[in-house]
């Protein structure tokens, strides 16, 4: 059926896809809304920022 080269590819194949599973969940659950949220948070507050700026130079 299989030789043990051949067993051995579909294991390191099966590895590698199930890796870039979970990566992709992790990524899509986690890291990019976090990163997204933070960025608009720090928006905000530079935005505040910069009105008050504003306000003192007139």
């Amino acid at each position: 059926m299989f030789e043990f080269d051949q067993y051995l590819g579909f294991i390191s194949f099966l590895t590698i896809l199930t890796i870039g599973f979970w990566l992709m969940i992790f990524l899509l659950t986690f890291v990019i809304p976090y990163w997204l949220i933070g960025a608009f948070r720090e928006y905000l507050k530079y935005g505040r920022d910069r009105n008050k700026l504003e306000e003192k130079t007139k």
